[in-house]
């Protein structure tokens, strides 16, 4: 059925499966007195930053809307909804466009009843300035979305048709949350007068439970407010989470379908996953950038994130960063820490103080001495076996023995206080850089403290693709004495508490980009390390008072540094630049 054209029978009407008939499939009935609308505006599409979103039953000529369709502007995601007989649409250009893999929803606003429940430690507001625009920003580049400029989200900010929200942390101010809402009645005087949810999106390092659905919430109240009848979105078929936290707030599958273009934006959509490839972020991140560059991807062992890229008669074996071009020598330099140590000594780089724990004597001079001490396996990657900020010989022996379960050879290293620091260079130049601060979970005042662990600990996997979670270990049991908690403890409601003293993604950690406003001196150390361990590709471990100020200590080299997480610093884009640097700026 369109409403651009004459109205159709009252039988075709009755078997329509799309828009004021959806509520056959949804249990909703037809409100007593209903008439028919009047007809809205034909043709209409509605930018929204990342693309238009093209009101497919506004249009009487499906060859007009794929016309439509074709005018994607470069960079940009335009999408087709309420698309009918879309097998036809795909006849009638099957080189060109495809069904996207989503689900459609719908939440009918005369069903609605909001929480009690409100949110603590953050609230949700409309979009007003500039710096608003810019995290949310951020936040698409970290979930990959596609990006919506500062400019447009400013500009748009008092449409009638669009209203951005966002979501704050109150302490910070920082945008952790966005959420775009469309109002049909405004946008094409829809006679359903109804309204849908676009770009539904939570920082994948946010503390606080709860933000995507108080995101929700607040837009069907607001589309509620306006007198509209439902609220509609599309979630990826895939996308558990979100699709579980939809069908919690009633919204209920309906039959509709989204066209899309074949354009790079979209390849994962269409292209659908290689044969074998469960490859995890850190692989995943350059492989995608490397096919995008049209250079040959064969996947060697997906579990161990190795695989070959292949472009004009050269072949890179890589396991994800580490690549071929990284001598065994430069290896082995960063692999054992005490070695690491001693190179960048000599590079006339700050280092801490360090032994090998061995004669007890010695430890306990080295102990008292400091204070303060790390200690870890000389050789391990991903904070495995490392206990930070020991103060006692207790402390200290049973953090021998469990960094000896990873290594052999365990180091004793000085405690330097400051902002843990990783910075990326490859190719002797500076790419990333980010502050990783350790997990913390935030209070709620219900639920206890292993409780919020366990649940932050799935958002985190969630967001990394399983990679970063919070173990339930003796070390957290440490951190937590330490600041007087146990794991039964039911925190107060907005009270923050760190669980974890080391700032590894692996342990629930989160990173912080902070490229832009790195000091100059940092900038420059980190690239003379490099060039001490003569690496083409590594991540250095700092500790500075802050990012944008002198001062610094080296704890640690990674030779195989993750480049996922670095958003939006272009860290996969120079690793191929790396090893292909032909292929430099194509598209």
């Amino acid at each position: 059925m369109s409403y651009a054209r004459v109205k159709p029978h009252r039988l075709e009407r009755a078997a329509s499966a799309t828009l004021r008939h959806t509520r056959r499939y949804t249990g909703r009935p037809p409100t007593e007195g209903e008439g028919e609308a009047e007809a809205p505006r034909a043709d209409v599409t509605v930018d929204c930053g990342w693309g238009r979103l093209i009101f497919a039953h506004t249009f009487d000529d499906q060859g007009r809307m794929i016309d439509t369709l074709r005018q994607e502007a470069p960079g940009t995601r335009d999408i087709v909804f309420y698309l009918q007989d879309p097998h036809v649409a795909l006849s009638r250009a099957p080189q060109e466009l495809f069904l996207d893999p989503s689900h459609s929803f719908r939440l009918w606003l005369s069903d609605y009843r909001p929480s009690r429940r409100r949110p603590k430690g953050y609230s949700v507001r409309r979009l007003r300035t500039r710096e608003d625009a810019e995290g949310v920003q951020r936040i698409y580049a970290r979930r990959r979305m596609v990006p919506v400029s500062s400019s447009f989200l400013v500009a748009s900010r008092n449409s009638r048709v669009l209203t951005h929200f966002v979501a704050c942390d109150d302490a910070t101010g920082e945008v952790i949350g966005a959420v775009t809402a469309v109002d049909h009645a405004h946008a094409f005087g829809d006679p359903e007068n109804g309204s849908s949810l676009w770009c539904l999106a939570v920082d994948p390092q946010a503390a606080f439970p709860g933000i995507g659905e108080t995101l929700v919430r607040t837009v069907a109240e607001h589309v509620q407010a306006r007198g509209r009848a439902f609220l509609d979105l599309s979630v990826l078929h895939d996308n558990g989470n979100a699709i579980a936290l939809y069908e919690k707030l009633n919204f209920r599958r309906i039959p509709v379908f989204a066209l899309k273009t074949k354009n790079p934006i979209n390849e994962r959509l269409f292209t659908g996953p290689q044969p074998g490839e469960a490859l995890n972020p850190y692989a995943t991140i350059i492989v995608t950038e490397a096919r995008r560059r049209g250079i040959g991807v064969d996947v060697l062992d997906a579990e161990a994130g190795y695989f070959c890229l292949s472009w004009g008669g050269r072949s890179v074996v890589c396991r994800e960063s580490l690549s071929e071009l990284t001598t065994a020598v430069a290896m082995s330099r960063c692999d054992d820490k005490a070695v690491t140590r001693r190179v960048l000594e000599r590079a006339g780089l700050a280092v801490p103080a360090q032994m090998v724990a061995g004669d007890a004597e010695e430890t306990a001079r080295f102990l008292a001495e400091h204070g303060r001490i790390v200690v870890k396996p000389a050789r391990g990657e991903q904070g495995r076996g490392i206990t930070v900020d020991v103060r006692d010989a207790a402390t200290m022996e049973s953090a021998i023995a469990a960094a000896r379960q990873h290594c052999d050879t365990v180091l004793l290293e000085q405690f330097c206080e400051g902002q843990d620091l990783r910075i990326v260079v490859i190719d002797k130049k500076v790419v990333a850089a980010a502050v990783r601060r350790p997990a913390e979970v935030t209070g709620d005042g219900h639920h206890s403290v292993r409780e919020l662990i366990e649940a932050q600990s799935r958002r985190r996997a969630a967001a990394t693709g399983g990679e970063s979670h919070i173990p339930l270990d003796a070390e957290t049991e440490r951190c937590l004495a330490a600041a007087g908690r146990t794991l039964d403890d039911v925190l107060p409601a907005g009270e923050p508490l760190p669980v974890r003293k080391t700032a590894n993604l692996h342990t629930g950690g989160t990173i912080h980009d902070v490229t832009d406003c790195l000091h100059p001196e940092l900038v420059e150390v980190a690239t003379v390390a490099a060039r001490a361990l003569d690496i083409p590709v590594v991540g250095f471990d700092l500790l500075v008072e802050a990012p944008d100020r002198p001062g610094y200590v080296f704890i640690e080299a990674n030779e195989r540094p993750g480049l996922a997480n670095h958003e939006p610093q272009p860290t996969a884009e120079r690793f191929v630049d790396l090893l292909f640097p032909q292929t430099r700026g194509v598209f």
